[in-house]
């Protein structure tokens, strides 16, 4: 997996499986499968609520494993099956009316590579340099390395 920044106010995360682009996809789309790889290795999914269409909304809940529990939410702006899906993200912070939060803006893309492989690439549009900061300083890396090891072995068990 790769992180890099290519602009002031964005994050860009790649990484190749060794798994055909409609499992991953499957993977990254179906409640079920999320719930085992959203937390990556850092707790348990304890939510995973999608209406997977754009205008609908998606809803996860991680439980850490110091038992303090962590939401996130966003709205799905655009979806192309198997190839692209568009979305917001927003942290559900305590005290924040997170009806007037604008979250980054996610636009995560599968494509298909020789060898039955697939690119990801999930690309962060945070709006401001301080924000795509603190999103890379947050431990995110650490994270989103542990899922993408489970999205692929999820893949690869669909076979």
């Amino acid at each position: 997996m790769e992180i890099t920044t290519p602009g002031d106010y964005r994050i860009l995360i790649t990484r190749e499986f060794d798994a055909p682009k409609h499992l991953v996809y499957r993977v990254w789309t179906t409640p079920e499968l999320v719930k085992r790889w959203w937390s990556g290795h850092r707790g348990t999914t304890t939510e995973v609520a999608m209406d997977l269409r754009p205008g609908g909304r998606w809803r996860y809940v991680l439980k850490t494993a110091e038992g303090a529990e962590v939401g996130f939410h966003g709205e799905y702006r655009e979806i192309v099956p198997d190839e692209r899906i568009v979305y917001t993200e927003v942290f559900e912070m305590p005290g924040v009316d997170l009806d007037t939060v604008d979250g980054p803006l996610n636009t995560v893309s599968f494509t298909a590579l020789d060898g039955d492989r697939t690119r990801l690439e999930l690309l962060t549009e945070t709006g401001s340099r301080e924000l795509r900061d603190t999103i890379l300083e947050s431990g995110m890396e650490v994270g989103a390395q542990g899922q993408m090891v489970i999205i692929e072995e999820l893949a690869n068990s669909l076979r």
